[in-house]
């Protein structure tokens, strides 16, 4: 499967975790760098992602679906479900919050803020 993203238009962030700056990660953005822009983003920096609070958030609902997925399909169904149905407001609330969070890291000296 092939990801397109609209020339000019898409801004990925990503956390910088080892998993994201592997060579071969680093090879696809350099292959795809006129597609979308890789916003810079210190390492180990969670206090200032709130992807991190949308994937609880996310996995949350997940969890409490009742029948609970018992095969791939189901679960990639699930999945799909769960991410199509996160209320606007969970985007917006998560980043409002990102002064919040630039405000906490500061007076934290770049230390853990509890974000």
């Amino acid at each position: 499967m092939r990801i397109i993203f609209p020339q000019n238009d898409s801004i990925y962030q990503q956390d910088n975790a080892r998993c994201h700056t592997a060579r071969s990660v680093c090879a696809w953005f350099e292959e795809h760098q006129d597609e979308f822009t890789a916003l810079p983003w210190p390492a180990n920096s969670p206090d200032l992602n709130p992807i991190e609070n949308l994937w609880d958030h996310f996995d949350r609902v997940v969890r409490a679906m009742d029948p609970q997925p018992r095969n791939l399909v189901q679960l990639a169904t699930a999945l799909e479900s769960a991410w199509l149905n996160i209320p606007v407001n969970t985007f917006r609330n998560l980043i409002d919050s990102l002064p919040a969070r630039l405000a906490a890291v500061r007076s934290v000296k770049s230390g853990y803020s509890g974000f």
